[in-house]
């Protein structure tokens, strides 16, 4: 299994950014999806969830209605749009993948909102 994120990098309060995570190794339409991230001094969380199909999804109550997780089983990708950003919003946000009863994990992209 290999996840790969991109799309990180600095933004400003009320600004917006596009994670992807390319997967390989699995067969990614068969598999949950989810974002986390982690703050310095803090717990990783759970940001946002998508079920295989895509067809369900679900959000921590912090980013509800201004991020949506999305995926395109043909390109073995699955993505984060994230809007209205604010500066708790802060973290390393990482890719997870659950398969054949394992977690597998990307190794995380920077997101820094600051003015």
């Amino acid at each position: 299994v290999q996840l790969v994120e991109s799309g990180g990098g600095l933004v400003q309060p009320g600004g917006s950014l596009r994670l992807s995570c390319a997967a390989s190794g699995f067969t990614f339409s068969s598999a949950p999806m989810s974002w986390h991230r982690q703050a310095p001094g803090k717990e990783r969380e759970l940001v946002a969830a998508i079920g295989s199909a895509g067809s369900s999804t679900n959000y921590a109550d912090s980013v509800k209605g201004r991020f949506t997780v999305f995926r395109d089983n043909a390109k073995n990708t699955v993505y984060l749009q994230m809007n209205s950003l604010k500066p708790e919003d802060t973290a390393v946000y990482y890719c997870n993948s659950y398969y054949r009863g394992r977690n597998s994990w990307g190794q995380g992209t920077q997101v820094t909102v600051s003015s």
